[in-house]
């Protein structure tokens, strides 16, 4: 999303973010997350002309799920299965792909039933253009009916030091009771846990984090005491604050896969590094006692993004 879209103060070229995206390739990065609303449809389209020559050796995720007016705004929610399918043409031609590898439901549609909308994309797997089935910030109710209709392969929800909501909405636990993966997005905190953003970071109106509580200033002062927590225990692991935040999720549980965005190959390289920092169980328990002693000041969303989080569905029929 990151790479043009949404964060206005890292936004970079197409022929760069080309360039970064083959070099996560080969780096050994085999999972890319987009979606049609994320530019709208530009992001597809540079993640299609990046992958193409290395298509087979990739994981390629997208979503459907909003209504994109003839102005290319975003005009709500919208998981009618016809719209469904046809997302799913437009999306495979913007990604020069004949299937989709993990396709989610960006969010839940509260006027169409989840049975409806996990028989679409049944019909759109037999058909071979996709190949499995995801969900974004779904219930628990939702994501079982939606599973007992066709299989949820991910479900993705924002998950990290900061934003511990899957642990205690029974997320997790269903994904462990199902065999769901579990896909985190937003697991550098939209960058504010790898230390580079204080009180005094200026974010321009057209940055989407610009309209969230927790990047006011005052608040991004209180929650620099995690960073801080983030930077000691980095500094005992000859480890940045990032790779700390990275490796703390992917000892959550053997299944979960973070998707952190960047623009910069440093930042990439880093982030891939984290995949070899190792956390003890001492380490797990030290860094959760200290978490717990912290209050994260602000929500996670402005009050209008917050009602499509662990949204139900309507009853099917």
């Amino acid at each position: 999303m990151g790479l043009n879209a949404s964060y206005s103060t890292s936004v970079i070229g197409r022929d760069e973010g080309i360039r970064l995206v083959r070099a996560a390739v080969e780096r050994g990065v085999t999972f890319f997350d987009t979606a049609e609303v994320y530019g709208p449809f530009t992001n597809e389209q540079l993640v299609g002309e990046a992958l193409t020559p290395m298509r087979d050796q990739v994981v390629i995720a997208t979503k459907f799920g909003f209504k994109i007016d003839s102005n290319g705004q975003n005009a709500g929610l919208d998981s009618d299965p016809q719209h469904i399918r046809e997302v799913v043409e437009q999306s495979l031609k913007r990604l020069r792909t004949d299937r989709i590898d993990l396709i989610y439901q960006h969010r839940v549609d509260p006027n169409v039933p989840i049975e409806d909308v996990a028989g679409a994309v049944k019909e759109l797997i037999a058909q071979g253009k996709v190949k499995h089935f995801g969900m974004s910030e779904p219930s628990v109710q939702t994501l079982r009916r939606a599973h007992a209709v066709q299989p949820v392969t991910a479900v993705q929800n924002e998950y990290s030091l900061w934003t511990r909501d899957p642990e205690t909405n029974g997320t997790l636990e269903t994904c462990d009771e199902l065999s769901i993966g579990f896909v985190p997005f937003s697991p550098l905190g939209r960058g504010f846990l790898t230390g580079v953003m204080s009180k005094e970071t200026k974010l321009s109106k057209d940055d989407f984090r610009s309209g969230m509580p927790r990047f006011l200033p005052d608040a991004m002062e209180k929650n620099h005491a995690l960073v801080d927590l983030l930077k000691r225990v980095g500094d005992e692991k000859g480890a940045t604050p990032a790779q700390i935040a990275l490796a703390w999720l992917l000892a959550q549980r053997p299944y979960i896969v973070p998707i952190p965005g960047t623009t910069k190959l440093h930042r990439l390289k880093e982030n891939i590094a984290a995949a070899n920092v190792q956390l003890t169980d001492v380490d797990l328990r030290q860094i959760d006692h200290a978490v717990s002693q912290l209050e994260i000041e602000g929500e996670r969303y402005s009050a209008t993004q917050m009602e499509m989080v662990g949204r139900d569905a309507p009853p099917a029929g």
